[in-house]
């Protein structure tokens, strides 16, 4: 079946139509300040947990209209166009989309893959504005993303160190339709940012890996709440919508952040070796709490070298804890990282 783009602006009874629907969805106080627009939170399958969703080829018919969600744009600049100061849509397939028309797409259209990509990487970059970095920490990524949409004809996305941008590919569910799947390539932007070169050795790469997942669950049930959409489903499964067109069981996971992986398990490759960090991450928010777990971890990551170990990686992310809130929460970064049997912590 041919993807459908919409060429120019939408009929004048279309667009009308589409935004009084898009009115009819619950608003946040608070959540109006720009043009607002429709987009998933954090997925269809985090919102109604219905693990039977399928991709059906794009279709709109695939997802009920109780899957979207409003939200408005934030931080655009005057062109009219999804471009601003934390993110831009530098290309994309089909038509560009435009703010204006913002609460008309749904999924069968290309440009909704680039509002939602516009929203979560906006939304990652003030989830760390929020948590101080760029203000009394340093900035982590504090600039504008640049994202391509459909241009990768395969089912992955990636961040290019070369021209330090953010590609999503098309194939099953178009990844943008994900926010985990954005925000997670959005953490390999953060790492890139805070250390050029990011991710040289496996050890690296699996931190990497690691950050991308975690980031992706604490950025979405920071949005959620916020916006006061409470998630329905498994908050460790990562990725549960983007995850339906490539597995059988439910729930449908890209990764989790919650299994039992140790140090020892360890198989050389960066997605799989990745849950032993990432669990430690999880363990930490759940004991120390979202913001000032992940003050913490992001802002030791300024000290990770390129080639890091997990072994160094966690000492120096105990010693960072350590400086920021005292010796109590550095026991208990200490104690996730021990509880991975990872040497030397």
């Amino acid at each position: 079946m041919p993807r459908r783009t919409h060429r120019g602006l939408l009929a004048a009874a279309t667009l009308t139509a589409a935004l009084a629907s898009l009115a009819a969805l619950t608003t946040p106080a608070g959540a109006s300040a720009g043009p607002q627009a429709r987009l998933f939170m954090v997925n269809p399958v985090q919102s109604s947990n219905d693990q039977r969703l399928t991709d059906d080829k794009d279709s709109a018919d695939a997802v009920p209209a109780s899957a979207y969600a409003a939200a408005a744009l934030r931080n655009l600049d005057a062109s009219g166009g999804l471009s601003g100061r934390w993110a831009y849509v530098r290309s994309d397939t089909g038509a560009s989309a435009r703010t204006a028309q913002a609460g008309a797409y749904d999924r069968h259209d290309d440009q909704f893959e680039q509002v939602m990509a516009y929203f979560w990487v906006n939304e990652a970059q003030e989830y760390l504005q929020g948590l101080g970095f760029g203000s009394e920490l340093p900035g982590a990524n504090d600039r504008a993303q640049p994202v391509r949409i459909n241009q990768w004809g395969s089912d992955n996305s990636f961040f290019t160190d070369k021209k330090a941008e953010i590609r999503f590919g098309k194939g099953g569910v178009d990844d943008a339709e994900d926010a985990e799947v954005i925000v997670h390539e959005y953490g390999h932007a953060v790492h890139h940012a805070q250390m050029p070169g990011f991710g040289t050795s496996v050890e690296a790469g699996s931190i990497g890996e690691a950050f991308g997942d975690y980031l992706a669950v604490t950025v979405g049930a920071h949005a959620a709440a916020k916006y006061g959409w409470p998630l329905k489903a498994d908050l460790a499964c990562v990725a549960d919508w983007d995850a339906v067109s490539y597995t059988a069981a439910a729930p449908h996971c890209l990764r989790r952040i919650d299994g039992d992986t140790v140090y020892g398990d360890r198989v050389g490759q960066v997605h799989a070796d990745g849950r032993i960090w990432s669990r430690a991450l999880f363990d930490i928010r759940s004991e120390l709490g979202a913001r000032t777990a992940d003050r913490v971890i992001v802002n030791a990551q300024f000290g990770f070298a390129p080639d890091t170990s997990f072994t160094d990686a966690a000492l120096t992310t105990v010693a960072t804890a350590r400086k920021m809130y005292g010796e109590r929460a550095a026991a208990t970064v200490r104690d996730a990282f021990r509880a991975r049997e990872i040497p030397g912590v």
